[in-house]
């Protein structure tokens, strides 16, 4: 994607200058192969993320949003075959499912150095989930909607569906004893000064090989597996899931935990906004305040944030009895998590500030203690229940 650059009008979504189209001609291909016609330069723009894309209105009246899907050497793409496997499963929903996802509209995997690409309907003036997150608007009521969500994307039955079964790549248990060399040109200072934090803490690292090992005798259900709140998309009062390139069969809990997780990270970063208020500006390195200062605004911080998880959980219950370790195995996900997040945010810093290192701590207590966690987030389970 070229430099980012907002749009006059900024809408509730923060768009950028896409990708010139001329430089990606199976957009247009796929368009029109979908009767889409073009996409109309006035107003085209595109979104945040990783993978360069397209939204806007066509020639034929649609609005419509194209993103590209990750391609392997060999020119497969199984980021593309996941998200297709999930389209397709999502099939059996039935009317009026919690699990809702944008329309997908058609896919593209041409010759072997083009792009593979997917095409969504577009929800105009939709905002992510983490916008929303960050100005308080990700309420209760929103959580136990994404908790009813993702349980019933865990109830799905995908029995002859061809979903991916492959193990899920992080924590990645290599990096663990050493940092791949060939990774290290494409991580910041900071990311490094992450991993190190976690290679050198020899309880965390039998943490997380325990924690595999959990996953593997866990009962198996599809799951997203890379859930955050920018895969959640909040449109006209409905709560949209989406992004399935990493969709597979996988420990449900690896779902539950991210989301754990995502609340504990914004908890964590919300210390040390200027006011200690989560809906305050961008947060501050931290390095003035005290340690006094920092325990007392974590403990606000984790008593704000906490029913928010309460409610995802019981959305959850409303709609999936979970296994008997669920709850444990998620609070240990949700200890990753926080690692994993702190390693992404890291890529754009010279050194780890304190935010980065408090959530490091978080995340170690969650990965040695999960079973001394689950009360404490309020994942037992709650009287009057509908399980």
């Amino acid at each position: 994607m070229t430099t980012a650059t907002p749009t006059e009008r900024q809408p509730a979504l923060l768009r950028y200058q896409p990708t010139e189209l001329d430089t990606v001609p199976e957009v247009a291909e796929l368009l029109d192969r979908l009767g889409l016609g073009s996409f109309v330069p006035d107003g085209l723009t595109a979104f945040g993320g990783r993978n360069d894309n397209w939204a806007g209105t066509t020639t034929s009246g649609d609005q419509v949003f194209v993103k590209t899907v990750a391609r392997a050497p060999d020119g497969s793409s199984p980021e593309l075959d996941r998200t297709l496997a999930y389209e397709a499963l999502s099939g059996r929903l039935p009317a009026g499912s919690p699990l809702r996802s944008p329309a997908h509209l058609g896919a593209h995997l041409g010759a072997h150095e083009g792009a593979a690409l997917n095409a969504y309907r577009l929800l105009p003036g939709a905002r992510s989930g983490s916008e929303v997150a960050l100005d308080g608007g990700f309420d209760e009521e929103m959580c136990r909607e994404a908790g009813r969500a993702v349980a019933t994307l865990h109830a799905l039955d995908a029995d002859g569906a061809g979903v991916d079964t492959g193990e899920a790549p992080l924590p990645p248990l290599a990096w663990l004893e050493g940092f791949p060399w060939s990774a290290l040109h494409d991580r910041s200072m900071a990311q490094i000064a992450a991993w190190k934090l976690v290679q050198d803490d020899a309880e965390v690292v039998a943490a997380l090989h325990l924690l595999r090992a959990r996953e593997q005798a866990s009962p198996r259900t599809p799951a997203h597996c890379d859930l955050r709140f920018d895969q959640f998309i909040h449109h006209e009062g409905t709560l949209y899931l989406c992004d399935w390139e990493e969709f597979r069969i996988a420990d449900p809990a690896r779902d539950v935990g991210a989301f754990i997780g995502e609340w504990l990270f914004q908890a964590t970063y919300s210390v040390f906004a200027p006011t200690g208020d989560p809906g305050a500006a961008a947060p501050v390195l931290g390095f003035d305040l005290t340690h006094e200062e920092i325990v007392g605004r974590g403990s606000a911080s984790l008593r704000r944030h906490t029913p928010r998880i309460a409610a995802f959980w019981q959305g959850y219950l409303e709609c999936r009895v979970p296994d008997a370790g669920l709850a444990e195995r998620a609070v240990g996900f949700a200890g990753w998590h926080m690692y994993d997040r702190l390693i992404a945010t890291a890529q754009a810093h010279a050194v780890l500030s304190p935010v980065a290192r408090a959530a490091a701590g978080i995340g170690r207590v969650l990965l040695l203690n999960p079973s001394g966690a689950v009360a404490t987030l309020r994942l037992d389970t709650p009287s009057g229940s509908s399980r």
